[in-house]
């Protein structure tokens, strides 16, 4: 049976369906979440593996660090590491094709690799704040519970494909994944140009986002509306990004969005949101697959590695020198 998506707003699906041992339950999630793709990129997740414990602390000490004095900040930007890890201060980053700097800074935290020295001594290490105790082991947990919960829905997106249930499973282990706490500062002046964050696609293969309960955030539809992408208490906002959009030759969509200013009374106030931007290893082969091509849908792109593909987006980004 097909299901009806409204594409006024973003379809909210339940994982612990997925994870039941109900069949029939685990099949309407495969056809609510592929449908929900294929249709608008985006869905609104409940039944995740973060409690609300965990979502608190995390909050909690972003915003310590993003309230440490700038010359301290400062210390844990990075630069020859291009945004990888640590510290990006306000304005480095702007989207694909815009000169003006995004209004944000924000903090990387990579990879936690599990027994297999090459990839470790490959990506950069964590940057450890010193001036915060518990800092890194909040997001250490953060990210290992966003890292399983990513893999479940993937695994549901790969049945929905008619690949097997664990096809992604060997790419995204110990994947070159990224959780991004942002901050976007008080606005305090007109803006020229600038957005929060100015429009754009995601480069990796989902995008789960925590801090999608206000408004702000904005997705594009087919039709070229922007519609208010607002999560529930307790939901995930999760997208698909340009890397799994190529992979199924468009089938799923990545979707581009954007976080708008506020009305200027709201000027003074900041806004934090958290996206966990799941990656594989460098080495998985994007190609086209196979089943994704038919003579109504010829092969869209070149084949790549998800490695090639994004060095590619970080010198568009201006994350990484040509």
């Amino acid at each position: 049976m097909q299901i009806k998506i409204n594409m006024s707003s973003i379809p909210s699906v339940d994982l612990s369906d997925f994870i039941s041992n109900d069949v029939s339950r685990k099949n309407k999630f495969i056809q609510e979440i592929g449908q929900a793709y294929e249709e608008i990129g985006f869905v609104a997740l409940k039944g995740h593996f973060l409690s609300q414990d965990l979502v608190d602390s995390l909050y909690k000490e972003i915003k310590s660090f993003f309230d440490l004095p700038l010359e301290i900040k400062d210390n844990y930007e990075i630069h020859s590491l291009g945004g990888q890890r640590g510290y990006t201060s306000f304005g480095k980053e702007h989207a694909k094709g815009r000169k003006e700097g995004d209004l944000k800074e924000f903090w990387h935290f990579g990879q936690y690799v599990d027994n297999d020295a090459t990839l470790e001594s490959a990506y950069p290490a964590n940057v450890e704040v010193e001036e915060l105790a518990t800092f890194n082991e909040v997001g250490k947990t953060t990210f290992k519970m966003l890292e399983k919960t990513a893999k479940y829905v993937l695994r549901a997106l790969a049945l929905h494909l008619g690949l097997k249930e664990f096809y992604f499973d060997e790419y995204i282990l110990n994947g070159n994944s990224i959780l991004r706490p942002i901050h976007y500062p008080p606005i305090l002046e007109e803006p020229k140009n600038a957005e929060r964050a100015a429009a754009h696609g995601d480069i990796n293969l989902i995008t789960l986002l925590m801090g999608a309960q206000g408004k702000g955030l904005q997705v594009q539809n087919h039709d070229g509306t922007w519609i208010d992408a607002i999560a529930q208490p307790y939901e995930l906002m999760i997208n698909v990004g340009d890397m799994l959009s190529r992979h199924t030759n468009n089938k799923l969509k990545s979707t581009i969005h954007r976080v708008v200013n506020p009305s200027k009374e709201l000027w003074k106030t900041s806004r934090y949101s958290i996206p966990f931007f799941m990656h594989p290893k460098g080495d998985m082969n994007l190609n086209v697959l196979e089943s994704c091509i038919s003579e109504k849908c010829p092969k869209l792109y070149d084949d790549i590695t998800a490695g090639e593909y994004l060095n590619e987006r970080l010198i568009e980004l201006g994350l990484l020198k040509n």
